[in-house]
């Protein structure tokens, strides 16, 4: 009888203790994890309350080295009432493009959507002072220009974004269709190329439609076009004659040039028609004379 007793106070402890073993397991299993993930999809929720944020790549040694402090730093997040964060930066290229981030690991604090970079000794005290005694004010904040919600940084993601699709394409056909390095880079530029023309002739039809010529939309264009056109061809039907009238003016002194030559042939031969004798022939400029004297006295008579 007493055996019994203690075999069933024995399993009520045993019981006991396996229920309040499973009871504090799913507290922990219940409990949210200190340390969030930031991701390009969830990282608009740092633009509200206060963020620690790391950038980080899993191959780099100084990052490897800071992690477990981080995760310490983390534990603290919530009795400081700051939420403690990473990003990887190969995973999440448009991050890493929108923050501008250039070394490895980088560090910023978030206050309501003013950022600031941490520049400090990476110590989880450090980590701690940092926040809990508000020297981020001490930090000149990130200019809006330059913020991870300005125009200029959505448009810096999505660069990072598409370099990391390309270069995705471009280990997809390389390692898995077995395409050379070359050929990669010919679809590419190809592609790169027929992309650049179909851009810009959708850019000239938008603005066609949007800033039509005022020159073609003219009521009267197509009536001084064909006014222009008829004042074109007259102008050259003109230019035709005096050209035409010039050559003929032309001609006409040539054949009186060749009368003149004709008459100082004649003037400087003798009377028997045969050439003077050598010695006695006049210069050209005294028969010249001659004969403009004499067609003036004839003109006289």
């Amino acid at each position: 009888m007493f055996s019994c007793t203690t075999q069933t106070k024995r399993c009520s402890w045993l019981f006991a203790l396996f229920v309040l073993t499973y009871l504090t397991s799913e507290r922990a299993s219940a409990k949210p994890e200190s340390l969030k993930e930031v991701t390009d999809a969830n990282w608009e929720q740092i633009l509200s309350g206060e963020w620690m944020i790391e950038f980080y790549a899993p191959w780099c040694p100084a990052c490897q080295q800071l992690q477990s402090v981080w995760k310490e730093f983390a534990d603290w997040g919530d009795d400081m009432g700051v939420n403690i964060a990473k990003v990887d930066v190969t995973e999440q290229p448009g991050l890493s493009g929108r923050f501008i981030i250039t070394s490895l690991p980088t560090i910023y604090h978030s206050k309501d959507g003013v950022f600031r970079k941490y520049q400090g000794a990476r110590t989880k005290d450090d980590f701690l002072s940092f926040v809990d005694e508000q020297k981020w004010k001490l930090v000149e904040p990130v200019s809006s220009w330059f913020g991870p919600s300005s125009f200029l940084m959505n448009s810096m993601s999505a660069l990072f974004k598409l370099s990391m699709f390309i270069r995705r394409c471009h280990n997809y056909m390389t390692e898995q269709l077995g395409i050379p390095v070359w050929g990669s880079y010919v679809i590419f530029g190809l592609v790169t190329l027929f992309s650049g023309l179909a851009l810009g002739l959708l850019l000239v039809f938008i603005a066609d439609f949007v800033f039509p010529s005022r020159r073609f939309s003219s009521p009267d264009y197509y009536q001084k076009r064909q006014t222009m056109e008829q004042a074109r061809l007259i102008k050259q039907q003109d230019d035709a004659h005096e050209a035409d009238g010039e050559e003929d003016d032309d001609e006409e002194e040539e054949e009186e040039d060749g009368d003149q030559d004709e008459v100082w042939r004649r003037r400087r031969r003798s009377p028997e028609g045969r050439p003077e004798p050598k010695g006695q022939g006049l210069p050209d400029e005294t028969l010249r004379k001659r004969v403009v004297c004499s067609r003036e006295e004839e003109e006289d008579t």
